[in-house]
């Protein structure tokens, strides 16, 4: 008989890619999976230390679908779906394992998970014996997903002149919005790396971009050849696409998850940092990326003679760990 895995899945893009990245490193029709759509009501706000291992803060909707048989393992990523793996748990006498991606923060009895693992930028909070630190969070892309992408899309962007390159944009930070200064500086080292290398590029932006900041990077972009996809366009997604297909990426640092998206291709990868923009984790982050050769700063002067080729995959651990602990 299968064993069983439910997936706690919210309305965080970064938490969910983090999830499903797992997902697609276990074996093909190895377990049975059900994904758990978590909302959450205004009480979901309130620190961990207060809900515990409960469902506090989570609409009744999303309650309904957490009845028995419970699983042999749950996987939850972020602060909030925390306390809704813990009790899955406590409701199955123990029985089901937890698994939690990110550290779930204060409050919680991090000994009550089975796994955690947790970006190692995160060093300086709580810590346990049974939690595991790695460079960045898991990620959809692996080998297959972007050879699947790149059959898609490539056809699509073929009538832009190559090298392409992947433009990831970020924005605000703990509320504080890009400024126009870091979105002209993001541009102008785009424009810097084009005159270098030539060729067109392949842009997205984010929620936390901000209306302000994208007219302005594309207004300094529009001499550029460009396929674009901005925040609340109404077409396909090509975001994975641009991942297969891009011969170099440029990010911006403020984003975990699109860092690492960009990691995980062992393409060239050149980071843009800002002034004043990132926090003291965010920079932690970027910089164990520099540390460990998957990426360099896109101001470095000697970048185009990084070729990148290392490929960063935490999914794959994550899902080793869990093949471990159901058998």
């Amino acid at each position: 008989m299968k064993k069983t895995i439910w997936l706690l899945l919210d309305n965080r893009m970064g938490s969910v890619n983090a999830i499903k990245g797992v997902v697609q490193n276990l074996p093909a029709d190895g377990f049975d999976i059900a994904e758990k759509q978590i909302n959450y009501n205004f009480l979901a706000k309130l620190p961990n230390w207060i809900k515990g291992a409960s469902l506090l803060g989570v609409t009744a909707d999303s309650k309904k679908n957490l009845t028995p048989p419970f699983p042999d393992l749950v996987i939850a990523a972020s602060r909030r779906t925390a306390p809704v793996a813990l009790w899955i748990k406590k409701k199955s006498g123990g029985k089901t394992k937890t698994v939690q991606i990110l550290h779930p923060g204060p409050g919680v009895r991090l000994c009550d998970f089975d796994a955690i693992f947790v970006p190692e930028h995160d060093k300086n909070k709580e810590y346990c014996a049974n939690m595991v630190y790695t460079i960045g969070s898991p990620t959809r892309t692996n080998l297959q997903t972007m050879k699947e992408a790149k059959e898609k899309w490539e056809k699509v962007f073929d009538y832009l002149p190559r090298p392409w390159t992947m433009v990831i944009v970020g924005g605000a930070v703990k509320g504080k919005p890009l400024s126009m200064d870091n979105a002209e500086g993001f541009a102008k080292e785009v424009i810097n790396l084009k005159k270098e290398i030539g060729g067109s590029i392949l842009i997205t932006d984010s929620r936390r971009t901000g209306e302000k900041a994208r007219n302005k990077i594309m207004s300094l972009l529009k001499d550029i050849p460009a396929y674009t996809f901005l925040w609340g366009e109404k077409k396909e997604n090509p975001y994975m696409g641009y991942l297969a297909c891009a011969d170099n990426i440029l990010v911006s640092g403020d984003s975990v998850s699109m860092t690492c998206d960009a990691c995980g291709t062992g393409k060239p990868v050149y980071i843009y940092c800002g002034h004043n923009w990132l926090t003291p984790k965010q920079y932690r982050f970027v910089k164990s990326l520099y540390d460990n050769g998957y990426a360099v700063s896109c101001l470095d002067g000697d970048k185009n003679k990084f070729k990148g080729g290392k490929c960063l995959n935490v999914a794959a651990e994550v899902a080793k760990k869990i093949e471990t602990m159901l058998k």
